[in-house]
């Protein structure tokens, strides 16, 4: 069982920052990816940012064009955790946030896809 579990939402005025947690748990063998998606109302989840698990660099990590700039996406090996750092957000950055992972269970072969229960984040004056 694995899980993902997101936190640091809320509510916060244009121009402003937050950061967003997502700490994996389970019986976990290896991460490829972690990624962060969102979803406004009533439009499509959208991926957000990615970064890679590569042991050798601080991982490759690629970005919504409309959030390069102002976003960043790290991470915590050690604690199989990612953060993204929000900058400038826009009212248009108001969805709801999910996490991503693309990672092998102990035992299992194959790559599984699995997703935090999101946490929100609200841009409003």
């Amino acid at each position: 069982q694995v899980q993902l579990v997101e936190s640091g939402g809320g509510l916060v005025q244009p121009g402003g920052s937050l950061r967003l947690s997502c700490a994996a748990s389970g019986n976990i063998f290896r991460i490829n990816v972690m990624s962060w998606y969102r979803q406004a109302p009533g439009k499509e989840r959208e991926l957000v940012a990615s970064i890679t698990n590569d042991s050798n660099t601080d991982g490759n990590t690629k970005y919504q064009d409309s959030v390069k700039g102002r976003f960043t996406i790290s991470r915590n090996n050690a604690e199989k955790t990612i953060f993204l750092q929000m900058s400038s957000l826009k009212p248009e950055d108001t969805a709801v946030y999910y996490c991503n992972a693309q990672l092998r269970e102990i035992g299992v072969w194959r790559l599984e896809n699995y997703w935090g229960k999101g946490t929100l984040v609200t841009v409003s004056s």
